[in-house]
């Protein structure tokens, strides 16, 4: 059997619980009968990885008939929910203890609750942790969308994650059709980078390779914040894709509009990867500005030019000592900010 190489994103639904200040998607959700189902799901091609998100992907009753599927697939699976549904998380751990979860947790209560909107949200999404922790869980982990709210909390909810053994994935704000905003910004751009630094200087300093990884990971967060060009170049729509609720192949969740390669309600997958359309899709993809900082594109990066960050994370690890300083990078002063 060939290799499987592409990493997929499928977004079953944008039906959701929280009312997050980042992104407006529970404002305009999906209907049920309209959603992506397993006969079109079937239709998807062999992948690496493969990310199920939403909305909130537990909303979906058929979740367990989904994962079931797409592990017929894909090597890897990780769903991305905001760990409300405790009992539903659990019940699918349970028959599929190798999926893995990423729980979406803002800071720690009170900045988490007021900006994911959901009533006692934190002690939901903490609670769903403990518990698959205390399952055994193996690939369990939650992530932070970094911004000058709780930008604070970022090297606390590290350390309550480095103790309890599991992931730490970070974000930051983005624009996009995907989260129905256009008004997402960072107003202290040197405050939300000062905390990324002291981020960074906590993974370097762990013995754990992968934790080196997401510090040159964290690094990008400070490029893009600071309107830099890409520091690997995106091959979304040739390495990795989306797949809307609605059937739609997309190259990412980052544009300002749409894109579709095509639709699997109308063709079949070689059918729309090989099309003319697709062709355009990429095309768009090689000239797009938006400089997009986002795990979706990065990681196969990362991958496939180990090179860069690997030569990173060696002159920061052998030369620098574990340090990593925003001046090294000419990123914004803090007098300059503080003016």
């Amino acid at each position: 059997m060939a290799k499987r190489t592409l990493y997929g994103s499928i977004i079953i639904t944008y039906r959701c619980n929280a009312h997050c200040t980042m992104c407006d998607c529970f404002k305009d959700p999906t209907k049920p009968e309209e959603e992506i189902d397993l006969a079109t799901l079937e239709k998807l091609p062999e992948m690496a990885f493969t990310n199920i998100t939403g909305g909130e992907p537990f909303i979906r009753k058929d979740i367990h008939d989904i994962v079931r599927l797409l592990y017929k697939k894909t090597d890897r699976i990780v769903i991305s929910t905001n760990g409300y549904f405790t009992d539903r998380i659990v019940k699918l751990c349970k028959e599929f203890p190798q999926v893995g979860i990423r729980i979406s947790i803002e800071g720690l209560q009170e900045t988490n609750d007021k900006i994911r909107g959901i009533p006692d949200g934190f002690n939901r999404g903490y609670g769903t942790l403990k518990k698959l922790v205390e399952m055994n869980h193996k690939d369990v982990g939650f992530g932070t969308t970094v911004q000058d709210i709780n930008c604070k909390d970022l090297v606390p909810l590290y350390k309550i994650a480095d103790k309890l053994n599991m992931e730490f994935a970070t974000a930051t704000l983005h624009n996009s059709f995907y989260f129905r905003k256009t008004t997402n910004r960072i107003d202290d751009k040197y405050k939300v980078s000062k905390a990324f630094e002291d981020l960074i200087n906590q993974l370097l300093k762990s013995k754990s390779p992968k934790k080196w990884a997401r510090a040159y990971f964290n690094h990008g967060l400070i490029n893009y914040i600071y309107d830099k060009p890409r520091l690997l170049p995106c091959d979304m729509a040739s390495s990795a894709f989306f797949t809307d609720p609605f059937g739609d192949v997309i190259p990412c969740n980052g544009m300002t509009k749409k894109m579709s390669m095509g639709n699997l309600h109308e063709n079949t997958w070689d059918e729309i990867w090989n099309s003319d359309q697709a062709a355009q899709v990429r095309k768009c993809v090689e000239n797009c500005e938006k400089n997009c900082w986002m795990i979706g594109s990065v990681a196969p990066a990362m991958k496939q030019r180990i090179w860069i960050p690997g030569w990173w994370i060696i002159k920061h690890k052998l030369f620098m000592g574990n340090k990593y300083k925003l001046s090294e990078n000419n990123f914004i002063p803090e007098v300059a900010e503080k003016k």
